[in-house]
């Protein structure tokens, strides 16, 4: 069997501006939808009734070789409109579009691949290992697809959504910040804000339920701040703040926007109020990390040799690695550059570490086996002592390191990411071209029974090196896989060790929602709808 899809291109030329211009927009899809109903096309041109309004011709849509496929299934779609695609068919509520493309990819896990049209861009839908190992592992996939464009206002072409030759460069550059024994100077900032933490739980204990989730995001918030930036925003002090609320907001604003292929053109989605909110968020976000980035380049370029024995050593932050690579080591890194790096930090570097973190308390609290296993190997690390993690106690806590595996095998903190196919390629069979975009999800994956079995089951012991042997190295990827995996994950494992380990030392941990009731929302991060809810009992040492 053979698949064909011949990649189509969109072109947005100039737009016409004025009253009635989001009444014209909905009466021409709506005519669109209907005809499409009727007809299978292959080239369209949109013209209005006059050529010029207000001096400004429509934009035009050339759309060509739509598709062509046999013998290839879609996800509990079984028609894709033209230009929309199947976009109209996916649920408006994040949880139902979730919950969607989990029973889809549960009542087709026999089937080889499947697609889905997002507006006028195919993807193609990858959760098993030996097909998802075929994109990771080839150099040549190493784009991100069409949908991480709308992550360029906030992110620009940082590590995460660059491409080509500078993705390379910048990975090649960065790879050394997260060495280990770089990353070890931030335990002093992890200890410390897990402190806060402690203090602010320990008003719960003994008493009513209550939802952790925004507790250990806050905290996860000020470390990746104070590591990321050098910067301290007392985010778990002042969570009203409007940077703290703007890096809520702006992941759930640009997950709204990739799954709305109506709210894609700019043109369209800036005279909205969700472009509008948008704007705003991004000005909020982008005017912050530009005056830190300010002040630590004027401290950084007027301070003196800092490999002096004398005095403290001043606490080093990712964005002082990036500037004294800019000062130092000769790269032409300009200011703008430096942003990039740092909002692709904050952005990646708290939101999935602090989901994982909640999930993993979730699962803790619901087995209390496990948290019993757990805290016996704090207790033989620790003891009665209420002292810091240190370098050599993250080697030491391989249980709980198990526990965080399993937890982000059940709930991956990135549930689905997509590759762009640069190189037309083989895929089980399939014959991919050159231009489709692959989505990867780690949520299905991670629910293989060939590789996991009885896998809706908590069980750490998977994660023992034992019980770890032989199985596809494509079965697990949480922090994805191939020469693009994520470059922080020595970074997060430590991060959720030490947290862990800090509220487990100090309490016992009760979880108060059923798997069924915490219902996912798979955005951008993988959250629970309603949050964590738990019970805290001080913990007899």
């Amino acid at each position: 069997m053979w698949l064909q899809i011949i990649q189509c291109r969109v072109y947005w030329g100039p737009v016409i501006t004025g009253q009635g211009l989001l009444l014209k927009c909905r009466l021409l899809l709506k005519r669109l939808l209907n005809w499409s109903l009727k007809l299978d096309c292959t080239l369209l041109i949109l013209r209005p009734a006059s050529s010029k309004q207000n001096g400004r011709p429509f934009w035009i849509i050339h759309f060509r070789d739509y598709i062509h496929s046999r013998s290839f299934t879609s996800i509990g779609i079984y028609y894709a409109y033209p230009i929309i695609g199947n976009a109209l068919q996916f649920k408006a509520n994040a949880g139902d579009f979730f919950n969607q493309i989990i029973e889809g990819t549960n009542e087709n896990r026999h089937l080889p691949l499947a697609k889905v049209w997002v507006g006028p861009v195919p993807f193609l839908i990858l959760y098993h290992a030996e097909n998802i190992e075929v994109v990771l592992s080839n150099s040549r996939h190493l784009d991100k697809s069409y949908s991480y464009r709308f992550l360029h206002p906030w992110l620009g072409t940082g590590l995460l959504t660059s491409t080509g030759e500078k993705w390379r460069n910048r990975r090649k550059m960065l790879t050394p910040t997260f060495h280990f024994s770089i990353l070890s100077d931030f335990l002093e900032v992890m200890n410390e804000q897990t402190d806060i933490l402690i203090q602010k739980m320990q008003k719960h204990m003994d008493g009513e339920p209550f939802n952790c989730f925004s507790y250990i995001t806050l905290c996860a918030l000020d470390i990746i701040c104070e590591t990321a930036m050098g910067k301290k925003i007392y985010a778990q002090s002042n969570s009203d703040s409007e940077y703290v609320q703007s890096v809520y907001k702006m992941s759930d604003i640009i997950a709204k926007r990739q799954r709305a292929p109506w709210l894609w053109p700019d043109w369209i989605y800036n005279k909205l109020e969700e472009g509008k909110e948008h704007s705003r968020r991004l000005k909020i976000l982008h005017s912050f990390t530009a005056s830190v980035i300010k002040e630590r380049a004027k401290f950084t370029s007027s301070e003196p040799d800092c490999d002096s024995d004398q005095g403290p050593r001043k606490r080093q932050a990712f964005l002082d690695m990036l500037l004294k690579t800019t000062y130092e080591d000769g790269q032409n890194l300009s200011h703008e550059d430096i942003q990039e790096e740092v909002d692709t930090f904050m952005f990646e570097g708290h939101d999935t570490t602090a989901a994982s973190m909640n999930w993993a308390l979730h699962l803790i609290g619901s087995h209390p086996e496990v948290q019993k296993a757990v805290q016996a190997e704090l207790q033989e690390v620790f003891g009665s002592s209420d002292r810091h993690v240190g370098v050599e106690d993250l080697k030491k806590l391989r249980y709980l390191e198990c526990v965080i595996k399993e937890s982000l095998r059940i709930f991956p903190s990135v549930p689905l990411f997509a590759r762009s196919i640069c190189e037309s390629c083989q895929i089980n069979g399939f014959k991919v071209p050159k231009g489709v975009n692959a989505v990867i999800i780690p949520y299905a994956l991670h629910r293989d029974p060939r590789y996991f079995p009885e896998p809706e089951e908590f069980r750490p012991e998977r994660f023992l090196p034992e019980n770890s042997n032989g199985r596809h190295p494509y079965a697990y990827i949480p922090f994805s896989a191939g020469p693009r995996n994520c470059i922080g994950q020595r970074f997060a494992m430590m991060e959720e060790k030490v947290v862990l380990a800090m509220i487990l030392r100090h309490f016992d941990v009760e979880a108060c929602q059923s798997r069924e009731e915490l219902r996912p929302l798979g955005e951008l991060i993988l959250r629970p709808e309603k949050g964590i809810w738990i019970k805290l009992q001080r913990r007899t040492k």
